[in-house]
């Protein structure tokens, strides 16, 4: 069983403000304020760090933000993917893409850039 129109153009829906909302997320980590402040471009040193300890907290963010900013953009990938689908083939988006069953709506407007059922 195919998507009606009225569900296909809400999967769509939801994949452009999932789009967006993850856009912000990693313009977060990868903006200019990202990697410094206000502070820290005006020159103030007194927020470095002087001490070992928080040399390595600030290097476990860093690859903290790393990992998330990775996940983001793969996750903008896959919405990518979805959205082309839907623009190519809107007839089996929604299919499961191992074995040809059909989604659920349920799940596809949780995760509407779902490929398998689970």
């Amino acid at each position: 069983m195919s998507l009606s129109n009225t569900q296909l153009r809400k999967i769509e829906a939801r994949l452009h403000e999932e789009r967006e909302r993850l856009l912000g997320q990693l313009q977060e980590f990868t903006g200019p304020e990202g990697s410094e402040d206000s502070q820290g471009q005006a020159g103030d040193s007194s927020k470095f760090p002087t001490h070992a300890a928080d040399l390595g907290t600030d290097v476990a963010r860093e690859e903290l933000e790393a990992s998330i900013a990775t996940r983001r953009s793969a996750e903008i990938a896959e919405i990518d993917a979805a959205l082309e689908r839907i623009a190519t083939s809107p007839e089996t988006f929604g299919m499961d893409e191992n074995s040809g069953e059909a989604i659920p709506f349920e799940r596809l407007d949780i995760i509407p850039w779902a490929r398998t059922t689970v």
